[in-house]
């Protein structure tokens, strides 16, 4: 049947498969199905190792027309087939949907190049972007000059885990010769004269870099957008912002526009766009990852250890995840990595059948949406379903609400602390709340206006739930529970963002309540890995967290792999 078509003959309507290598042990499966309804059919690839979709990857007509948006053949075991194939239908295959791990095993047997991926890459971006807006500074003549260099080490027999992989990074990282500006507009000449340390780590991983992704004013906010370099849209729906305030680049990986991305997370940053986006992001454990030169401009790139706030990964399956952490864990070399290294230990559990898992889906100060409910249930019944120990409520979980307050109040506090505000104001408007009035808003408050004394105060409180956390540990693997109550919501530039309102389900609530869950990870500094978890509503993606054990990263790193395996990972938007 395929030689047929090779020859030019038309295939019947209907799904034909073909098995396709990309290595000598990576077998795969393109699935064409054939359908005369939209004049075309869609080409996705499935893994039969861990029978999941893995993305569309190229578009043809079944009368044999070939579409702009077609991209490179996969290297199938029938070459001869593929050549004609290729000058049948053009280059009716991506490889922008790949994982970095398929690309690295592409890249090592020669089925392309560095030069290659690159080109196709910076092609995507410039086709577009222009309705996305997630690249806000490109870099791409030093990108094709790391291309090739990339290849020319791998012509030498070099082998570096991200060799000639194209990666994306958040602009708030010092890139030496590009600006950085967190997007505010005083700083838009900002040029660091060097790079952030894991810059320099993807450099030296071989990773190349096609430029920046876009961010909200001071990373400031739970969107992306800045008068500087403009709005970035969800490639799902334009009209919705794609999370921040690493959007830029979630939006960047679900749009194809390379293979990996690092962020950061002091509120959700990177979880919360991959939660909007459908794409996988981790938040290491407080202090794993070094953050010199991920500072606010004009302040120096100095080594300083921040509270809450991490740097992480971002990707399209949870085994890049695992990949890019590797890189980018370990000390600052100024500081403790002049004595340590980081050896972290291995996953708890292989097999889903062997995790103990807490699943919390409710919290007591913010209602949880429909669609984020059926994602965190649908996970739960995959767990559940795959034989592993589901519970839904245990005592040792730490009080929920005193966590949020704890969070909210550092999280304010340091905010404030690094950005111009009336202080004086803020104290008189905190001198009037009533002690009674418990809220989250005068959390907020309350924290903008902390002295010393109370911030030691709050520390030693977020201690005692640390050793909550380590108790409830003992006896269970990870705790699964929502990112933010709704999937992605339409965008909202409201200057005051006090005033701003989050819709659950038809019910308005003030805006910064949604970092509940977001901080329930943050406060006391745990890794939390984010998931998808399917579209359950009118078409958006949804995602989950999985908090882990402080420091035990590859737990939660490895339950989402299988996870991924067992209800399936990131799906391409259409």
């Amino acid at each position: 049947m395929l030689r047929r078509w090779a020859r030019g003959e038309r295939l019947a309507l209907g799904v034909h498969d073909i098995w396709c290598r990309t290595g000598p042990d990576r077998p795969w499966r393109i699935q064409v199905m054939l359908d005369e309804s939209d004049g075309g059919d869609w080409v996705s690839r499935r893994d039969p190792r861990v029978r999941r979709p893995l993305g569309s990857l190229g578009r043809f007509s079944a009368a044999g027309e070939q579409h702009d948006e077609l991209r490179h053949p996969s290297r199938c075991a029938d070459r001869h087939f593929m050549a004609s194939l290729r000058g049948q239908y053009g280059r009716f295959m991506e490889w922008i949907f790949q994982s970095a791990e398929e690309l690295t095993a592409a890249l090592r047997t020669g089925e392309v190049t560095s030069v290659e991926l690159t080109d196709e890459a910076i092609a995507r971006i410039e086709r577009d972007d222009k309705v996305i807006n997630a690249i806000c500074v490109p870099d791409f003549d030093r990108a094709r000059a790391a291309a090739r260099g990339a290849d020319r080490a791998r012509a030498r027999g070099e082998v570096r885990p991200l060799l000639g992989i194209p990666v994306t990074v958040k602009e708030s990282y010092d890139i030496a010769g590009l600006p950085t500006t967190w997007g505010m507009p005083p700083h838009r000449d900002h040029v660091p004269a060097e790079d952030a340390v894991q810059v320099s780590r993807l450099k030296a991983a071989g990773a190349v870099i096609l430029g920046k992704t876009n961010v909200p004013l001071g990373l400031q906010d739970i969107q992306s957008f800045n008068e500087l370099y403009g709005t970035t849209n969800n490639p799902w729906d334009h009209d919705r912002t794609p999370g921040g305030s690493s959007g830029g680049s979630a939006a960047a990986l679900a749009s194809g526009f390379g293979a990996l991305s690092i962020g950061s997370d002091l509120a959700g940053s990177l979880r919360t766009p991959a939660h909007f986006c459908g794409v996988y992001a981790h938040k290491p454990t407080l202090g794993l990852a070094a953050t010199r030169g991920m500072v606010a401009p004009p302040a120096p790139p100095l080594p300083v250890d921040l509270d809450l706030a991490v740097v992480g990964p971002m990707a399209r399956t949870a085994r890049d995840l695992t990949l890019l952490l590797d890189v980018m864990a370990g000390p600052d070399p100024l500081t403790f990595g002049v004595a340590h290294h980081v050896t972290l230990p291995p996953p708890r559990h292989e097999r889903l059948g062997d995790f103990r898992v807490l699943v919390v889906g409710e919290h007591p100060l913010i209602p949880t949406g429909s669609a984020v409910r059926a994602g965190v249930n649908r996970v739960a019944d995959a767990l559940a379903d795959g034989g592993a120990r589901v519970e839904r409520h245990s005592p040792l979980l730490p009080d929920l609400t005193e966590a949020a307050t704890l969070y909210t109040q550092l999280l304010f506090s340091g905010s404030v602390a690094r950005f111009p505000v009336d202080y004086e104001r803020l104290r008189t408007r905190a001198a009037g709340l009533s002690a009674d009035d418990q809220s989250l808003d005068a959390a907020r408050l309350r924290g903008m206006v902390f002295s010393h004394r109370d911030w030691i105060e709050a520390n030693n409180r977020r201690e005692l739930h640390r050793h909550g956390w380590r108790r409830l540990f003992a006896e269970f693997d990870a705790v699964v529970c929502p990112i933010t109550p709704t999937a992605a919501f339409p965008h909202d530039h409201d200057p005051d963002l006090l005033e701003r309102r989050i819709d659950i389900d038809g019910v308005g609530y003030p805006y910064f309540d949604q970092l509940v869950w977001a901080g329930l990870a943050t406060m006391p500094g745990l890794p939390a890995t984010a998931v998808p978890a399917g579209r359950p509503s009118e078409g958006l993606p949804v995602g989950v967290q999985l908090i882990g054990p402080m420091f035990e990263d590859r737990t939660p790193l490895r339950l989402a792999e299988l996870l991924e395996q067992k209800i399936g990972g990131f799906q391409a938007p259409r």
